[in-house]
């Protein structure tokens, strides 16, 4: 399974989406989108988003921290 996080440090949903995969024992790829503008420009472009927290978890995108969409993927 390929997860990426994209979210910026200040972003109190992007430490809990975190949070919370660390606490499944899923690995990621946190990707701070304020630091990476291509990286910006990719999370806008897969979600349609400029709100952080986006989670790509094997192609499929979540918008926010969606607990329940985030353990339908994981499981």
């Amino acid at each position: 399974m390929t997860v990426k996080v994209y979210s910026t440090p200040t972003c109190p949903w992007c430490t809990k989406a975190k949070e919370y995969l660390k606490s499944k024992n899923v690995d990621f790829e946190d990707i701070d989108v304020s630091k990476d503008l291509n990286a910006a420009a990719e999370m806008i472009r897969k979600s349609g988003q400029r709100g952080v927290p986006v989670l790509d978890i094997d192609g499929n995108i979540i918008v926010g921290f969606d607990q329940r969409a985030i353990d339908r993927l994981i499981n």
